[in-house]
């Protein structure tokens, strides 16, 4: 994979590693305190998944350690994040889309390996941890990050804090009940996720167009791939076609839900909307600005801010880094102790 390096002063100071661990991709980089990026590499994940993945993360902190010293600096502090869960009392991981990461003891073979102070936290997490500090919700205390891509999660910040529940497992908002009718798809990723994530609107585009073949066009031949059918479909709907209209207005009233539920909830100031799904904002962003007042509770919905992500695909990153500093920045780090707990300061 092709690396990015942004040259930099040299100096004495220390640096943040960071690590977004994903599906399919590792994301690691260096960054300072004022949250410039010095350094950013993407690697593929290993498919074998266990110990081969662990690894991966490891050769990639030894990477950014040696990064550190080439530049006359030091590598202070490790935030990493994974997609799914990490036991804030154990430590312990649970990544569905890596095998052999169910109850993984991630924390403490990284302990083993690395002698920098560490923190891991959810990929959600990250995700409103970086946009808290340098995105599109810079500065504010109450901020929901919601992430729609295959999936459907949450980051949850309150009074500057981040909520994560007894197991990890707040944020958890696919699971929200917005349909009355239990359909069987609920049972395995929640109703707001069968119903609007990314994954939902490929599933029904791919239904629609077995059952309408001329939305595909005189050029269509067989079955598309998920990707190319909800290209089509969205393109259906700009073009005013029914069928593909009614699709679409069904996803944004159940994401318009979603987000009703969410700022009722918390009264926050910001809601971040991020993740695949949103990459057609015309569709999926500015409809479901408009339609969630109507749900939501009326005070909570005038004060907040519903906004795009401005980080992108780099959010987790800076999440990870932020959190890495607040772990430098914790008393017994700061006298050079190594830290008892796998998280850091607010996150």
């Amino acid at each position: 994979m092709k690396k990015k390096q942004i040259q930099s002063p040299v100096s004495s100071e220390l640096l943040a590693g960071a690590i977004d661990i994903g599906g399919t991709k590792i994301a690691s980089a260096l960054v300072n305190r004022s949250g410039r990026m010095l350094f950013m590499d993407r690697v593929l994940v290993r498919p074998e998944g266990g110990r081969a993945v662990l690894d991966q993360v490891i050769s990639l902190a030894y990477q950014l350690e040696a990064k550190a010293g080439k530049q006359g600096r030091k590598l202070g502090s490790l935030g990493l994040c994974v997609p799914g869960l990490v036991n804030p009392t154990t430590g312990l991981v649970w990544a569905p889309n890596i095998p052999g990461w169910k109850d993984f003891q991630l924390v403490k073979h990284l302990r083993k390996a690395i002698s920098c102070p560490l923190v891991a936290v959810s990929d959600r997490t990250a995700y409103v941890l970086g946009e808290a500090w340098k995105g599109a919700a810079r500065n504010k205390r109450n901020v929901i990050y919601l992430a729609v891509g295959t999936g459907i999660g949450a980051g949850i910040m309150a009074e500057g804090t981040i909520i994560h529940g007894e197991a990890d497992l707040a944020g958890a908002v696919g699971w929200l009940a917005l349909n009355a009718e239990f359909k069987a798809g609920y049972a395995n990723s929640g109703c707001f996720e069968w119903e609007a994530s990314g994954g939902a609107l490929a599933r029904k585009a791919l239904d629609l167009l077995a059952a309408n073949p001329r939305l595909g066009g005189p050029q269509a031949d067989g079955r598309p791939d998920p990707a190319k059918a909800v290209e089509i479909i969205c393109q259906a709907a700009r073009q005013g076609q029914p069928e593909a209209l009614e699709l679409v207005r069904e996803v944004q009233e159940y994401l318009a839900m979603g987000v009703a539920n969410l700022v009722s909830t918390f009264n926050p100031e910001v809601v971040v909307l991020g993740g695949g799904l949103f990459q057609s904002p015309d569709l999926f962003f500015e409809p479901i600005r408009k339609q969630f007042k109507r749900w939501a509770q009326p005070l909570a919905a005038r004060s907040v801010e519903l906004v795009l992500s401005a980080l992108g695909q780099e959010a987790a990153l800076y999440g990870c880094a932020r959190s890495a500093w607040l772990e430098i920045e914790r008393p017994e780090n700061l006298k050079g102790r190594v830290p008892g707990t796998g998280r850091g300061g607010k996150s």
